[in-house]
């Protein structure tokens, strides 16, 4: 058998990630491929720093791209922050604080959860009782925007609780970063992550993080190793951080790099408070149309995602071959329920490049036709 070169079919991607990539960061993604620790290399790497910290609109210097989805950025995040027998505060309302709960675990630490209703935001008045019952917890982590329902929780507040009862925090924004209000300073936020394939439109395989200072002191006394070679803080920043001569830390994905670059400079000319318009007024849209084709909403309207709408199968309507058919007859990608929802809703993304007017249109006349 001779395999000859893979060509991708041209799909429009509006299911939870990945979201379209724009030609423009294809094409950067396509560019020579330099060596990761050449000089012309690393003064990308300053700049795709600095709109990493205007994207999470943060002054912190321990701000970068881990080398690894999103899952990677998150497991930076706990493996760095949690000792052995630390107690954490995790909050679920979905998939992914059950995945923050595994983290957890697999540091050494205790979790102590907080549950809501799948679809709906976390409950303030529910951490504040945990926090208050557990003295000696250290931290609190939160997913931001819930992938798996498309419920947006109040991170402002539920900071301010952790940092009330001397908690530091870790924040999942993998969703919501740069499609939706997200303020790391102003907020408070200790440590976050995200990813490059969501609402940056970028290629799957980076991470964006952000630590904070209080959050860096934690990491550097330390009275054990960071269970993960790969993504110790205290050695990768070695490569990321400080001014000149970097020190080798492992190979970075040059190209990958390339194109989150190449998104990061397209929503600062967009502007990032216009990208969070335009994925609201895109959201309203799909609302809207949705809403004539009887498919309503799981999320309250108050805690709705607009970058990910998560919306009720009609009654008696096929799942899987409504998406097969969408994906068969028109390119057309939507997401299928995870856990609890599995076979219950459809979750369609409006992120980043693939959130416009003209995909709203063809979302709907699509769903039209096959329903």
């Amino acid at each position: 058998m001779t395999i000859t070169s893979f060509h991708p079919p041209r799909r429009t991607l509006m299911g939870p990630g990945p979201s379209d990539v724009s030609d423009r960061v294809l094409q950067a993604m396509a560019r020579p491929t330099v060596g990761h620790l050449d000089p012309s290399f690393v003064g990308m790497m300053d700049e795709t720093k600095q709109l990493l910290q205007y994207v999470f609109q943060t002054q912190n210097e321990l701000t970068f791209a881990v080398s690894a989805p999103g899952s990677a950025g998150m497991e930076c995040c706990f493996a760095n922050l949690i000792e052995r027998g630390d107690k954490v505060i995790v909050c679920q309302n979905g998939v992914f604080g059950g995945r923050m709960k595994e983290n957890v675990e697999r540091c050494g630490g205790i979790a102590v959860m907080v549950q809501d209703d799948w679809g709906t935001a976390v409950d303030p008045v529910k951490v504040e009782e945990a926090l208050i019952a557990h003295a000696d917890a250290c931290l609190l982590a939160f997913v931001h925007a819930e992938t798996s329902t498309g419920a947006q929780s109040d991170a402002k507040t539920l900071v301010g609780l952790a940092h009330k009862y001397d908690c530091l925090t870790i924040v999942d924004a993998v969703t919501s970063l740069a499609g939706t209000p997200l303020k790391v300073d102003e907020w408070g936020i200790d440590a976050i992550y995200s990813g490059s394939q969501k609402c940056l439109s970028a290629s799957p395989g980076l991470s964006p993080v952000s630590f904070n200072q209080r959050a860096a002191d934690k990491i550097q006394n330390r009275t054990s190793k960071v269970q993960s070679w790969f993504l110790d803080l205290n050695l990768v920043m070695g490569y990321w951080g400080g001014e000149g001569k970097r020190a080798y830390h492992h190979t970075a994905p040059v190209n990958c790099l390339y194109g989150l670059h190449e998104s990061l400079v397209i929503v600062q000319e967009e502007g990032l408070e216009n990208s969070w318009a335009r994925h609201h007024k895109n959201h309203l849209a799909l609302r809207d149309g949705l809403e004539q084709l009887g498919i309503n909403f799981i999320v309250p309207e108050q805690d709705r995602l607009p970058q990910l709408n998560a919306v009720t199968i009609p009654e008696g309507v096929d799942d899987a071959l409504v998406r097969t058919r969408l994906l068969n007859e028109h390119d057309l990608e939507i997401g299928a329920g995870l856990g609890s929802l599995a076979g219950k809703v459809w979750r369609i993304g409006l992120m980043g490049h693939a959130s416009s007017q003209k995909n709203v249109d063809f979302c709907l006349n699509a769903l039209k036709l096959v329903l």
